[in-house]
């Protein structure tokens, strides 16, 4: 005998690009939307019986109708107004999870001006929310991943643990590179999700960039430190740096000295670094 102990469905990767007008002025909102349900549909995977399934395609189409009706600035707020749409329009819904990522489109410059409806594809990272509703209450986390960043300065790692199996030598000066990505919880609602969101990532990559690093790590926390001060609405912070090395390349053999000037970057094996940062009061 088997029993259903959970389940979910949805539609996933449901691609919507907006162009949002302020006169002559455009600005672009390229989204890829997921839309999942939790409720009353055991009776579809255990008996064959679709009476209660919301089609996918009927989740897609709403997402389509919604952007065209709700979408504006705020990733969160259409979130929301999809969620609370799912909850309260089907009975057999008892919760919805909305995620929503975007793709960055940044202005061309043209004579030195950003051009009003001329775009260029944004460089690393995709900025997201996930909203997850039910009867209960509304959880709403933001945030970016895969943002590529480095510093060609300012980090080391020192005073390590040694053993037979140790070949990494101490250095005080070294390059820290990392594909980040950072994911916040809102514990109240700003007065803007796009500002605050500014805010919270401006402060992490303020530390990145001025602090100096013995670790990733230490790094990290400083950053879920900084975010937790820059903005007061958020109440913790999952935070993931992997440590994408860049090896010294060893010259000696060609009679030069590699004074940290010439490396190789690797992509794996690689450090993979994770916190969890949390207001304690």
């Amino acid at each position: 005998m088997a029993k259903l102990t959970g389940h979910r469905y949805g539609k996933a990767r449901v691609r919507v690009m907006k162009i949002l007008r302020e006169g002559p002025v455009h600005t672009l909102k390229d989204l890829e939307v997921a839309a999942y349900l939790k409720g009353d549909f055991a009776s579809s995977y255990t008996s064959g019986d679709n009476s209660k399934v919301v089609a996918t395609d009927t989740i897609k189409n709403t997402i389509n109708v919604f952007a065209q009706q709700h979408l504006a600035e705020e990733l969160e707020r259409f979130g929301l107004i999809l969620g609370e749409h799912f909850l309260t329009r089907y009975e057999q819904v008892r919760e919805a999870e909305i995620q929503i990522s975007e793709r960055r489109w940044e202005r061309l410059k043209v004579d030195g001006a950003p051009h009003p409806h001329s775009f260029a594809a944004g460089g690393e990272g995709r900025t997201f929310t996930r909203v997850t509703c039910n009867s209960s209450e509304k959880t709403i986390r933001s945030g970016v991943r895969d943002l590529v960043i480095l510093k060609s300065t300012g980090s080391g790692f020192e005073n390590y643990p040694k053993d037979e199996f140790t070949t990494l030598p101490e250095t005080a000066d070294r390059i820290l590179a990392t594909s980040f990505s950072a994911t916040w919880t809102f514990q109240d609602q700003p007065d803007h999700y796009g500002r605050a969101n500014d805010a919270i990532l401006s402060a992490m990559l303020k530390v990145f960039a001025n602090n100096f690093s013995p670790s990733a790590q230490t790094t990290l926390f400083q950053m879920g430190e900084a975010a937790l001060a820059a903005c007061l609405e958020i109440s913790k912070l999952d935070l993931a740096m992997p440590n994408k090395h860049c090896l010294l390349i060893n010259l000696a053999p060609f009679g030069l000295e590699n004074n940290n000037e010439v490396f190789v970057p690797t992509d794996e094996p690689h450090g993979d670094i994770t916190a969890t940062v949390m207001r304690d009061d």
